[in-house]
């Protein structure tokens, strides 16, 4: 039996596309893209990668102007690098690939939920910002770390798979990094 990862996760990594949306008569075998704890079909991930950068970079800009926590404004400078180097190498990976060469990644424009995220985030200010960004952050990386990790393992791409692998270790640092700044602005 497989277990689809929980909704919130997908709809945050890809917008929730309607083929993703699990309804309580769903099954998980039905047609179309599917993410699961085993496996993440390559249209998915190809669709999901740009999405998930653009959000982190975008929301990391905005923490670098309205942050005033300065190891807050250090982890979105370090976002910004990363995910913008992840960017150039998803590209790379693209040209490379074998099964995606078909399948074209969707414009990184954000997606409704993470356009709504950036929103929340526009008019936060002070402490109240820093504590939102901080556990988006948390959130995304967490979802990221599970969707490169199912794909590292189990992507028909070669290409994709070795980029999957290649970023998996930047993000579960990202993860970790997120998750010592949500503890250290606990309550503050």
């Amino acid at each position: 039996m497989r277990t689809l990862l929980p909704l919130a996760a997908i709809a945050l990594l890809a917008g929730a596309p309607a083929a993703l949306a699990q309804s309580d008569d769903a099954s998980p075998d039905a047609v179309g893209p599917m993410v699961t704890e085993d496996k993440v079909d390559t249209q998915t991930f190809v669709a999901t990668v740009p999405n998930t950068n653009a959000f982190e970079i975008q929301s990391s800009k905005l923490a670098q102007q309205k942050s005033s926590s300065d190891d807050v404004k250090a982890f979105a400078g370090q976002m910004i690098k990363d995910h913008a180097k992840a960017g150039e190498d998803f590209k790379a990976a693209m040209s490379q690939g074998q099964t995606t060469a078909s399948i074209k990644p969707s414009d990184p424009a954000l997606q409704p939920k993470e356009q709504q995220l950036l929103d929340e985030l526009k008019s936060a200010s002070g402490k109240d910002f820093d504590q939102k960004y901080i556990k988006m952050q948390t959130d995304a990386h967490k979802d990221a770390v599970a969707l490169f990790s199912t794909y590292a393992k189990s992507g028909d791409d070669p290409a994709m798979k070795e980029f999957a692998k290649k970023v998996l270790p930047t993000l579960k640092m990202h993860e970790k990094h997120a998750k010592e700044l949500a503890v250290a602005h606990q309550g503050s």
